[in-house]
């Protein structure tokens, strides 16, 4: 690449155009993550320990705790004498593994794949770039393809066996559902075929495939589905039936925020499904036709509607309710709810994140604590925290050196990064908004860099276009933090941060997208006076290796002192956007 020609009149009309919007604002709001506890892998229950394959599970956690110490590839890989045949999987899936280049099992799929495998309830906390997808599809792929499906804590029921098991996916986005349907897919047989029958719900469109095994969703479309194939409300209680296993990917984006009305709504469905079932399997009249025969999906609607799931609270902490002998009128249904925690299990719930904030009832873990209190988890050796094959570069810039610093930042990145085996570079670029992305396009156009965008004001045609062409081609990717979470794309080399993160949630999604699956990766982070304070707060957290969100969660008395100098009005002065022209 040639070296850019710039000249001042140039940067002078990027600066005052309404065509470059200033992209540095003040720092917004931020949550606050409590990391988990763990600083190696653990496999980790508070009420009991696991229900089976328990040395198993013990043994791998001392194998991946062991990898924190060993040589450089050991951040990502288990050890060499871990394989797939040894954490329980069976021979036509580790195969199939081997096949796509997975000749081993990483850390956190050494840890998680013996839990899932025993059906207890998991969650899943590791940093990006873990291999959590394949965490949890290798298990229940190897599950479904098993002749006896059924593990400690299930119905032990032939009845079960009359319903077609299917796994259920759900994900935040239609890209992730796509991404982990083709992954599902690579894992093929002898003769080149799937092990097993995937299809999405995503949008408007339906099942693409007859009586699928894994069914990957968002959760909108799939109650859309639901409710829209079914007017009689009877299928929709045996498509409930048949899920037998449940993933929530991105699980701290499901369980909060827009997500979680909609999240709560198919949670409910599935447990009530699961206490129905057991309720009349333990009654002495029609036990034969309990697993087969859902009852009138009406009756269900009426009890997921006051099943509430976060009214669970008043179980965990009244646990004296349960010894009630009371007589009043609705005895029967308070009883019931009172003993909900006592059915018999038929479905496993898995939940899995990058980031899961643990401070506060309503914070993604405490949800999660409050609702599966026996779940057993798994937290990741650097979650929440430096991965040691990232590099970081901080560049403080003011308004006269932001268009410079940006440029030379892409531009010799580009230069550096050279991915010597493929002759590829891909570098991404990550903006707050999408009038800032924006901006960021037209500044690196105009210096002659070639870059695709990526955000939620561009079609989806045009945003999986453009993704896919990264992830063949590479280049320069100007994007929002629409595309920091679960998108799986290849030795990204480079991630520079034109505006600094909005909160720890996004600055760990963001940096995750390099050095992911043992490979090393630059992030250059770019700030302003108004975040420097926040910036050495979080470089401090690195060097001395405590959880990042800990700097994120101070950012109000960083405010306050700004207050106290005098220099609050400079910094709102800062965050004043221009608009892009029509």
């Amino acid at each position: 690449m040639l070296p850019l020609q710039r000249s001042v009149p140039m940067l002078n009309t990027c600066r005052t155009s309404l065509y470059f919007p200033k992209i540095f604002s003040l720092f917004a709001s931020t949550h606050s993550l409590t990391s988990l506890t763990t600083l190696s892998f653990a496999t980790t229950n508070n009420s009991r320990p696991l229900r089976t394959h328990k040395t198993r599970a013990l043994g791998t956690t001392a194998s991946a705790a062991a990898g924190r110490n060993g040589s450089d590839a050991d951040t990502f890989l288990a050890e060499e004498s871990v394989s797939w045949a040894c954490l329980g999987v069976s021979d036509c899936v580790s195969r199939a593994l081997c096949n796509v280049g997975l000749h081993r099992p990483s850390l956190v799929q050494a840890a998680c794949i013996p839990a899932i495998l025993a059906g207890a309830d998991v969650v899943v906390a590791a940093e990006t770039g873990s291999g959590k997808t394949h965490g949890y599809l290798v298990p229940l792929i190897h599950k479904l393809c098993s002749k006896t499906d059924v593990s400690e804590g299930a119905l032990d029921d032939v009845k079960l066996k009359k319903h077609h098991h299917v796994s259920l996916v759900l994900c935040p986005n239609v890209m992730l559902c796509e991404q982990v349907v083709r992954m599902a897919n690579s894992l093929c047989d002898g003769s080149g075929e799937p092990l097993l029958k995937t299809a999405a719900i995503c949008g408007r469109q339906g099942l693409s495939v007859k009586e699928p095994d894994i069914i990957v969703s968002t959760p909108v479309a799939l109650l859309n589905y639901l409710y829209a194939i079914d007017p009689e409300k009877r299928r929709r209680a045996d498509i409930i039936r048949g899920v037998k296993y449940v993933v929530f990917d991105e699980a701290d984006l499901l369980l909060c925020g827009s997500f979680q009305n909609q999240v709560i709504r198919l949670i409910n469905m599935l447990r009530f499904d699961e206490k129905q079932l057991s309720r009349l399997q333990s009654s002495d009249a029609g036990a034969d036709d309990a697993a087969s025969s859902p009852t009138k999906a009406s009756d269900t609607e009426e009890d997921v509607q006051a099943d509430f799931i976060l009214e669970e609270v008043e179980d965990t902490d009244d646990t004296s309710a349960e010894d009630s002998d009371t007589e009043s009128k609705g005895r029967n249904r308070k009883d019931w709810r009172r003993v909900r925690k006592l059915y018999d299990r038929s479905k496993q719930y898995i939940f899995v994140a990058a980031t899961l904030p643990l401070n506060g009832k309503r914070t993604a873990g405490g949800i999660l604590k409050r609702m599966f209190p026996d779940a057993s988890w798994v937290n990741g050796n650097y979650l929440h925290r430096q991965n040691p094959r990232l590099e970081q570069k901080w560049v403080e810039v003011t308004t006269e050196t932001q268009v410079d610093v940006l440029i030379d930042a892409v531009s010799n990145g580009l230069k550096t990064n050279m991915d010597s085996a493929s002759g590829v570079v891909r570098t991404m670029v990550f903006a707050n908004t999408v009038e800032a992305a924006e901006a960021v396009a037209k500044i690196l156009t105009g210096a002659n860099i070639k870059c695709v965008r990526y955000h939620s004001n561009i079609s989806l045609e045009e945003r999986t276009e453009n993704l896919v062409d990264f992830q063949e081609k590479g280049g320069v990717f100007v994007c929002t933090d629409a595309a920091a979470r679960g998108l799986d794309i290849p030795k990204v080399s480079h991630v520079i941060q034109a505006e600094f993160a909005g909160s720890a949630v996004d600055f760990l999604h963001r940096v995750g997208r390099t050095a992911r699956a043992g490979q090393h990766g630059l992030v250059t982070s770019l700030f302003t006076e108004s975040n420097r304070d926040l910036v050495a707060a979080v470089r401090q957290a690195e060097e001395v290796g405590l959880p990042v969100e800990k700097a994120f969660s101070r950012k109000r008395s960083f405010r306050n002192k700004l207050k106290k100098r005098g220099l609050s009005q400079r910094s709102g002065a800062s965050s004043v956007r221009l608009p892009l022209p029509a």
